[in-house]
C-alpha cells in the first residue's frame, strides 16, 4: 500500500508539473503561433479552447457512465465515487462549451443563440448531469443516491451520440472543421495547436479527476467516523441505516 500510494503521488506529481508547463504554452501558441482564420478572424482562436473543453466533457460523461455501470454491477462504493467525480467534471467542462459556443456565435452567426441542433442537444446533456448532481444531493441516504444517479448517469449519456452526429443528421449550421467530424481538415499549424490544447485539457481533467475521487474517499471517511463517534457518544441508540446522512 504505501508504495501504490507513492506511485499515485508521483503521477498526480507530474499531471500537476505537466498541466502548469503546458497551459502557457498552449496561450502563447493560439495567440502568437497560429494563423488568423481567414473568414472569421480573430474570434476564431476560442476554437482552441471549446473543442478541447467538449472533448473533456464527453470523457466526463463516458466515464460516469462506465463507473455507473459498474457500480450497479458491483455494487462497490470505489465505482460510486468515480462516477460521481467524472460527472461533476463533465458538467464544469460543458458549461466551459455552453459559455465559449455562444461568444464565438455572436460575431459569425449574428447571434448568442439558435435553436441549432447540436447547441440544443449541449445544452440537453448538461441540464441532465446537472440533474444527477442534484439527484446525488436529494437522495434519503447515500445508497439510495448511488444507485438512482447511476441510472441517470448511464441514460444521460445516451444523449453524445446525438451530439456527435446532430450536424450530419440534421444539417445544422454548426461548421464541420475536424476530419472526424466529416470536415476537410485544418490547415497543419492549427492543427498542431488544437492537438496541444486538447492534450493540456486532457491531462488537467485527469488530475482534477484524481483531486475530486481523493475528496470523495475523504468524505466517505468522515461520515463513518462520524456515525462511530455518535455510536460511542450513545451505546444505547439504534445504529444508523445503512449509507443514511448524517
Amino acid at each position: 500500500m504505501p508504495a501504490r500510494g507513492s506511485a499515485a503521488r508521483l503521477l498526480e506529481g507530474l499531471l500537476l508539473i505537466a498541466v502548469a508547463l503546458l497551459v502557457p504554452l498552449c496561450l502563447y501558441v493560439v495567440f502568437a503561433i497560429v494563423p488568423t482564420e481567414e473568414k472569421m478572424g480573430i474570434v476564431q482562436r476560442i476554437f482552441y479552447f471549446h473543442v478541447p473543453s467538449a472533448f473533456a466533457a464527453f470523457l466526463g460523461v463516458g466515464l460516469c457512465a462506465l463507473f455507473s455501470t459498474l457500480y450497479l454491477w458491483r455494487r462497490e462504493r470505489r465505482y460510486d465515487r468515480m462516477a460521481h467525480a467524472s460527472a461533476e467534471l463533465g458538467v464544469l467542462f460543458c458549461t466551459i462549451v455552453l459559455i465559449t459556443g455562444p461568444i464565438w456565435a455572436r460575431p459569425v452567426w449574428g447571434v448568442w443563440w439558435t435553436g441549432e441542433v447540436r447547441l440544443t442537444s449541449t445544452l440537453i446533456l448538461w441540464l441532465i448531469y446537472v440533474g444527477y448532481l442534484l439527484l446525488r444531493e436529494n437522495a434519503l441516504n447515500r445508497d439510495q443516491a448511488a444507485r438512482w444517479a447511476a441510472v441517470v448517469g448511464i441514460i444521460g449519456a445516451m444523449d453524445m451520440p446525438i451530439i456527435y452526429k446532430s450536424v450530419e443528421w440534421w444539417r445544422g449550421l454548426h461548421p464541420k472543421v475536424l476530419r472526424i467530424s466529416g470536415g476537410g481538415g485544418l490547415e497543419p499549424t492549427m492543427e498542431k495547436g488544437l492537438m496541444l490544447c486538447t492534450a493540456t485539457f486532457l491531462l488537467l481533467f485527469a488530475y482534477l479527476l484524481i483531486q475530486r475521487s481523493r475528496l470523495g474517499r475523504l468524505q466517505d471517511e468522515i461520515e463513518a467516523l462520524t456515525h462511530a463517534a455518535r455510536s460511542v457518544a450513545a451505546p444505547g441508540a439504534a445504529p444508523a441505516p445503512n449509507g443514511a446522512r448524517p
